[in-house]
């Protein structure tokens, strides 16, 4: 009888301790893995959202890149984490649903993360080296049948502006080489330094060289003409249906307490929907979306899904 007092005691104790340590969260800094290199679209708006949650919590919020193998570096490294809270994830989700569908041995798949919240959207802007010698859609596609092959494509080598290069691609028969580098901000300045000549990347990071005239800028696309750019036609204008972007995610690793996540998308979804926050994003090109954890989760697995369709639509073979 002794010993189950005991054992009641250390459990309710237990109990304690953790309603307390939930209670208490964050109660000690909180790391962001961003699996791409400084300056794209995820280091941008980790640290935007990573400045607001240190505001507000008094614990620092600190955003680490961890780069490689087309992020599945620092993807894994969030995967494999004690599931406290502490270490999360922000990133485009293509490098969650589209590296698993291109490379079956990637070290993790959906089923390894706890969905916090889809952040954003911003669509690709579709821009070229400003010698390239065209400034539309037609021209673009004109110029590329012309000289098959001729064409630079930069993008990182697997994540939704490589796959949107390869959709567009295969919607208007042209061929251009692929020229892979280590994400969205090595793709722009591929671009810009003119080792290659064409690409689609996130608005968030790619609208600063477009205004300093370092990029051309030819189309968006979103499923119509964004606001903030009224002047500059949707891909869909001429490829109808033709819909890409970048969707914004941060996750956790499975098994974080529910509690936890829902604090985390509460307070995240707050820092996005501040006016200030709000207003940045939209004129800078990124759409606000705060969705619950359970939605995130589906559009997850959504996008996964419409992946492997078109990996099996356009016959794609990784290298």
């Amino acid at each position: 009888m002794r010993m189950f007092r005991i054992l009641l005691c250390a459990a309710s104790a237990f109990a304690c301790w953790t309603a307390q340590a939930q209670q208490a969260y964050p109660s000690r800094p909180i790391r962001i893995v961003v699996p791409f290199p400084p300056g794209g679209t995820s280091d941008i708006l980790s640290r935007l959202i990573g400045l607001k949650l240190t505001e507000k919590w008094g614990q620092p919020v600190v955003v680490e890149s961890r780069p490689g193998a087309a992020g599945a570096i620092g993807v894994e490294v969030v995967a494999k984490s004690a599931p406290d809270g502490y270490t999360l994830v922000l990133s485009d989700l293509g490098v969650l649903v589209i590296l698993p569908v291109l490379y079956p041995k990637t070290p993790y798949d959906v089923h390894d993360f706890a969905s916090i919240t889809t952040i954003s959207y911003s669509p690709h802007l579709l821009c070229v080296h400003p010698n390239v010698p065209v400034s539309t859609v037609p021209q673009l596609i004109a110029l590329a049948k012309q000289r098959p092959g001729a064409l630079n494509y930069a993008s990182s080598p697997a994540g939704a502006p490589y796959l949107a290069g390869l959709q567009f691609a295969h919607r208007t028969g042209i061929k251009w080489e692929y020229i892979t580098g280590r994400g969205g901000a090595q793709s722009i300045m591929d671009v810009m330094t003119g080792q290659a000549d064409v690409l689609f990347n996130g608005m968030l990071a790619t609208l600063p060289p477009v205004k300093s005239g370092r990029l051309r800028l030819i189309a968006v696309t979103s499923e119509k003409r964004h606001p903030s750019l009224p002047d500059t036609p949707a891909v869909a204008e001429f490829l109808p249906g033709f819909l890409t972007g970048s969707w914004q995610g941060l996750l956790a690793p499975a098994r974080t307490p529910p509690e936890i996540v829902a604090t985390l998308n509460a307070e995240v979804a707050r820092v996005l929907f501040s006016p200030d926050m709000k207003a940045r994003l939209q004129t800078q090109g990124a759409d606000p979306i705060g969705t619950p954890p359970a939605d995130s989760t589906k559009f997850l697995r959504d996008e996964r899904d419409r992946f492997t369709k078109l990996v099996k639509e356009t016959g794609y073979k990784p290298q």
